[in-house]
């Protein structure tokens, strides 16, 4: 209390009480779903087990962690694709996927056409 009296702007810092070390993990994933990392690294990145990342995602995104980041990349590739007109070779790397045989499977499962036929 006399800190607080002395000092009236520590209130901020004394009587913060939310999770230390804990980022914003919607804001930190709209920003960096694209890096091919492994969800160990992105839990990492924002302060979190394992474990606690995969709660929270799905507690926000109401979908794991992975189908969310498929879904996302996805999208971003159906974009480039259809509307920018790059070539699919470019894309799937830029997007985050690892191998285009992989992109090219999960892109037809999505969208029903592979995304050369785009």
């Amino acid at each position: 209390m006399i800190l607080l009296e002395t000092n009236p702007e520590l209130k901020n810092i004394l009587f913060d009480f939310s999770e230390p070390g804990k980022i914003d993990l919607a804001a930190f994933m709209a920003q960096n779903y694209r890096f091919n990392v492994d969800l160990n690294r992105f839990a990492y990145l924002t302060g979190r087990s394992l474990a606690t990342f995969k709660r929270d995602f799905e507690r926000i995104f109401n979908i794991s962690p992975n189908r969310w980041i498929q879904q996302q990349r996805l999208k971003d590739a159906y974009f480039l694709i259809k509307e920018k007109k790059h070539k699919v070779s470019d894309v799937y790397i830029n997007v985050g996927f690892k191998d285009l045989s992989h992109f090219s499977f999960a892109f037809k499962k999505a969208y029903g056409v592979a995304p050369s036929a785009v």
